[in-house]
């Protein structure tokens, strides 16, 4: 079963809702704008309850079917918050505000759940209730996590809850997924060294942390290289060295800052221990002191078995047997929808963004031709997983 022909019929008016979200990015929990625009356009399509203020800006709808006899209760998350990147394309749409920018595509993923729940508010050809999950602050605010704290799963009795996401190199009309570790936990980490500073040319008489934090660097990958099981992976990337003013002077101290990734909880807890021993022992080595912060972020994504199974077989109906990967290599980007995951059983998966920028990148943009293939996914699971009696 190809995508629904209803979605072909308001592929432009979505596309319009995505164009103007696009034009006004907005950052973590500071969407007021987006879930404006989400509150308004549920109401206006008749969905039953529209909650705002779930994790300071995030917006709930519920969606009863012609029946709800069967008492389940399905959960689509969207999320709506984008980057603080200068865009660089010229686009008709293009951001307007300098520093932020929608590279991630959560733009999309906005507009094709308002899609869905147009259809499903009209159609309600189903038995059951259908959650519509707005969530302000995926890009390293957690605001999924803080939805599940505030207690949404309980307050609205999902039982089950599904996410996706657009992917770049993946062509258009294709989804992948897997059962277990989609994406890795994303931790980051600090580390903060005291040394001795003093004249460039006088390096005896001082401790040099910047000789120290490059140690540190490559000290680091040797927890990949030498302690990681080779089949499980962890990815250890310093991503900032501050040290120094002037190009005469030793400093006195070094900041150093960073991201792991990591797909097991046996590798994540191996990670940090490593890399706070390397720190305890690498201070005294050099007689420096070091303070090494680990902050554990956004968990595994880990799919559900029987949710996967079942979202790839909807994903079927859409795009065929053919163009559905229930075997995806994992990914070692992190998500926060692993904080709904770990609260419900349930799948997120990957549909094709075709041949474009990658997600993050400066010139990235949503590919509007894939929103009937997202809208049909979103309508097609809640009809197939409570069919109307």
């Amino acid at each position: 079963m190809p995508t629904i022909n209803r979605f072909a019929d308001f592929h432009d008016e979505i596309t319009e809702w995505r164009r103007d979200i696009h034009a006004h990015p907005e950052l973590l929990f500071d969407v007021q704008r987006t879930a404006g625009v989400v509150e308004e356009k549920l109401r206006a399509f008749g969905v039953d309850e529209v909650i705002p203020g779930i994790a300071q800006t995030g917006v709930v709808g519920v969606i009863r079917g012609k029946n709800t006899g069967s008492g389940k209760v399905i959960g689509l998350r969207a999320d709506m918050d984008a980057l603080p990147i200068q865009e660089i394309r010229d686009l008709p749409h293009k951001s307007t505000t300098d520093g932020k920018m929608h590279a991630c595509g959560h733009d999309g993923h906005t507009a094709m759940l308002l899609g869905a729940a147009k259809y499903l508010s009209e159609t309600r050809n189903f038995d059951g209730t259908a959650i519509v999950i707005f969530q302000p602050a995926e890009e390293g605010g957690g605001g999924g996590q803080v939805m599940v704290e505030e207690g949404m799963m309980e307050r609205f009795g999902i039982q089950e809850v599904y996410g996706m996401h657009n992917m770049p190199g993946l062509p258009v009309g294709q989804f992948a997924t897997r059962t277990g570790s989609l994406m890795a936990a994303a931790d980051f980490f600090e580390v903060n060294i005291e040394a001795k500073g003093g004249h460039a040319a006088r390096p005896h008489a001082c401790i040099d942390p910047i000789v120290v934090s490059s140690h540190l660097v490559q000290a680091f990958q040797t927890i990949v290289s030498r302690n990681a099981d080779p089949v499980d992976c962890a990815v250890i990337s310093t991503t900032t060295i501050e040290a120094g003013d002037t190009n005469n002077v030793i400093a006195q101290s070094a900041r150093m800052t960073g991201t792991v990734r990591t797909l097991t909880p046996t590798m994540r807890d191996l990670v940090e221990e490593r890399m706070g021993q390397l720190c305890d022992h690498m201070g005294p080595a050099f007689g420096a002191k070091i303070n090494f912060q680990y902050d554990r972020q956004y968990p595994i994504t880990v799919n559900h078995p029987e949710q996967t199974t079942f979202a790839a077989s909807v994903a079927s109906q859409i795009a065929g047997d053919d163009k559905v990967n229930d075997e995806a290599p994992p990914v070692m980007g992190g998500e926060d929808f692993s904080f709904m995951l770990e609260a419900r059983p349930g799948c997120f998966l990957f549909v094709g963004q075709g041949d474009t920028a990658g997600l993050h990148h400066p010139e990235y943009d949503f590919n509007d031709e894939i929103i009937p293939i997202g809208c049909s996914y979103w309508a097609r699971l809640v009809e197939t997983a409570m069919p109307a009696s």
